[in-house]
């Protein structure tokens, strides 16, 4: 709720230890912060063993862009 409070909505809460969708919820609406939290770290836990979720500013219709960068634990980085 204090994220929500601070940065607005739309949110996204994703699950920490998951991948593939699962725990992942969009919150658009103020009265769906406490239920939409409440499934996505239920689905965490029953998925990955670990109920612990994260929230971030959702954006809507993002363009997704990679970047490669290897590094051999020296210094040493290319990308």
């Amino acid at each position: 709720q204090a994220f929500v409070d601070e940065y607005g909505l739309p949110v996204i809460i994703k699950a920490a230890m998951g991948g593939g969708g699962k725990g992942m919820r969009v919150i658009r609406n103020m009265e769906d912060v406490k239920p939409l939290f409440e499934s996505a770290s239920s689905e965490a836990l029953t998925s990955f063993g670990d109920g612990s979720v994260f929230v971030e500013k959702f954006i809507e219709r993002p363009r997704h862009i990679e970047v490669q960068i290897l590094g051999d634990g020296t210094g040493d980085v290319v990308h």
